[in-house]
C-alpha cells in the first residue's frame, strides 16, 4: 500500500519548465524541490507527476505515455490549443485520420494523447485518465499485486488496474514489447506505508529485481518487463 498517490516520474533537462507545462494542462500547482526537481502532487484518484533533473537523451518512443480525457469536441480542441501554446507539438506516430484521439509531444518530446469525448474505457477517470504502457500481462498482474489495485481489464493479453477509489487507470497493451533503448525516461515512483525495507522485500517477492540505491537514496527496482521504478522513503523510513 502507498502512503501517497502513485507518481509518474519524468527525467527532464529543465524539470521546472516541464512541470509548468503539465501544470497548465492538468490544472495543478507546481511544487519545486530543493534538488532542482518539481512535482505536481496527486490525489486519491489522480496520479502525481514528478520531474527530476537528468542529462540523458530520449532515444525512441517512451514505454509509457499519458492520456488526457475530454468532455466535448470543443474541450478536446481547447486542450490541444493549450498544449501548443505552452510549448507542445503535434506528433505523427502513424495514427489514422479516423481515430479520434490527438497525439502530441510535450516540450521535451514525451508523447501524450488527448482522448476524444465519449471514450467508454476512460469514463469517470478524471482529466488524467490513463497511463498507457507497453507491457505484458505478467507486468500488469505484478503491478496489481504491488499496488493492491484490482484488475479492471484483462483480455487478449491486455491489462489495466485502477485504485479502489477510482480515477486514473494504468494499462498495458500486451506483447510484443519493444526493446528498451537505454534507461526509461518515465517511470513509477512509490512511497510505501511503513518500513521501506519491508516494502522492497515484498516487491522482490512479487517478481521485482533489485537494481541499485541511487545517489538520492531512492531504491531502484525493475518490474518483470525490466522497467525501472523507484521506492522512496515512507513514513517508516
Amino acid at each position: 500500500m502507498l502512503s501517497r498517490p502513485l507518481m509518474v516520474t519524468f527525467d527532464a533537462h529543465d524539470p521546472v519548465r516541464l512541470a509548468r507545462f503539465w501544470a497548465g494542462l492538468v490544472d495543478r500547482e507546481v511544487v519545486e524541490e530543493a534538488t532542482g526537481g518539481a512535482c505536481l502532487p496527486g490525489t486519491d484518484t489522480q496520479l502525481g507527476l514528478r520531474f527530476v533533473p537528468s542529462a540523458t537523451r530520449k532515444a525512441g518512443p517512451n514505454r509509457m505515455h499519458l492520456h488526457l480525457t475530454s468532455t466535448s469536441p470543443d474541450d478536446q480542441r481547447r486542450q490541444v490549443a493549450t498544449a501548443l501554446t505552452l510549448g507542445g507539438t503535434h506528433l505523427d506516430v502513424g495514427q489514422r485520420p479516423e481515430e479520434g484521439h490527438i497525439v502530441l509531444a510535450d516540450p521535451e518530446g514525451n508523447e501524450f494523447c488527448v482522448i476524444e469525448p465519449g471514450n467508454n474505457f476512460l469514463a469517470g477517470c478524471g482529466l488524467l485518465g490513463e497511463i498507457a504502457c507497453d507491457g505484458t500481462r505478467a507486468v500488469g498482474l505484478f503491478w496489481s499485486a504491488a499496488l493492491g489495485w484490482p484488475l479492471v481489464w484483462d483480455q487478449n493479453e491486455e491489462t489495466a488496474v485502477q485504485s479502489p477509489r477510482g480515477g486514473t487507470k494504468v494499462a498495458w497493451g500486451g506483447p510484443p514489447v519493444a526493446p528498451q533503448q537505454g534507461r526509461n525516461r518515465q517511470r513509477f515512483d512509490l512511497v510505501p506505508e511503513g518500513d521501506r525495507r519491508a516494502a522492497v522485500d515484498r516487491l522482490v517477492g512479487l517478481g521485482a529485481t533489485r537494481i541499485e540505491v541511487g545517489a538520492d537514496g531512492v531504491v531502484v527496482l525493475a518490474d518483470p518487463d525490466d522497467n525501472e521504478f523507484g521506492v522512496l522513503a515512507g513514513h517508516g523510513g
